[in-house]
């Protein structure tokens, strides 16, 4: 598949972007003969500088009719997109703004991501007066019927353009509203033991988002388990019940400030961020 981009409308002539070897599926790689760079192209977009410190940023996705890739919480059904860095000059941190994700049902499993294309916006942290680059890699999966694991190495460096880039603007205002925007009350958490982890009920006063509302439970550490969250409204209350295994498979002392909690309904998605007791 041959695709042209819409660019940023500044110089990207310093950027690069090389689709790296599919991984460990070789017979999906091969579907229909078609190969990583037929359902995917992945440009990285300079975007603007927003102040002395601040930089943004945005990773386009594009992705072959019918195909779609995942959002960092993909559920049981999805494999998460993942940022790598592996190189950083002048750029002491950085924060991935993901716009409103989909979520998806097929074979009776759940997964949460993106169709098409979408624009993750990349706010970079900078420190001294340049130059300003990055390098790193892109972890993730497109699926159709079957699903192709990839990886995508990234490279850039970022000019003091002040011009606002619309693309990465479009998919900053298609982001989830925080608990303040939505008008949402205190969220609070329920913990019980079960034999191994813990048992979450996550209650939050909420406005109806839309259809088919679905809550996200996450942990701060990746190597715990969070399993989807079983959700139900009653009225202007939303509640969601999720199991947190840790790697041993036992009880364990839960600060819920390590939690995420984000609702995802068909009109829109509200990150809650963590609960209290």
């Amino acid at each position: 598949m041959q695709k042209a981009f819409a660019k940023s409308a500044l110089s990207v002539a310093c950027l690069s972007v090389i689709l790296g070897a599919t991984s460990s599926l070789p017979a999906a790689a091969q579907f229909m003969g078609r190969s990583a760079d037929d359902v995917v192209q992945v440009t990285l977009v300079e975007g603007w500088r927003m102040s002395d410190t601040r930089h943004m940023a945005g990773i386009r996705i594009d992705l072959a009719p019918g195909w779609k890739t995942y959002w960092r919480a993909p559920g049981d059904g999805g494999v998460p997109t993942e940022l790598r860095l592996t190189e950083a000059e002048g750029i002491t941190g950085l924060a991935i703004h993901w716009p409103r994700p989909e979520v998806f049902f097929s074979n009776g499993m759940r997964s949460i991501g993106y169709r098409d294309d979408v624009i993750l916006p990349l706010e970079l942290v900078l420190s001294g007066d340049g130059p300003h680059r990055l390098a790193g890699r892109i972890d993730m999966g497109v699926c159709q019927d079957v699903c192709m694991p990839i990886t995508v190495e990234i490279s850039g460096q970022f000019e003091a353009d002040p011009a606002r880039d619309p693309m990465i603007g479009a998919a900053l205002s298609d982001r989830p509203l925080n608990a303040t925007e939505s008008g949402a009350g205190e969220v609070r958490c329920a913990v019980e033991p079960i034999s191994d982890g813990l048992r979450v009920t996550v209650t939050a006063p909420l406005q109806a988002t839309g259809n088919d509302e679905t809550m996200v439970v996450e942990h701060a550490d990746a190597s715990i388990w969070v399993s989807e969250a079983m959700t139900q409204r009653d009225g202007g209350t939303l509640t969601g019940v999720a199991d947190i295994v840790p790697p041993d498979h036992g009880p364990f002392a839960l600060n819920r400030s390590d939690l995420r909690i984000t609702v995802i309904g068909s009109r829109m998605a509200v990150d809650l961020g963590g609960c209290t007791g």
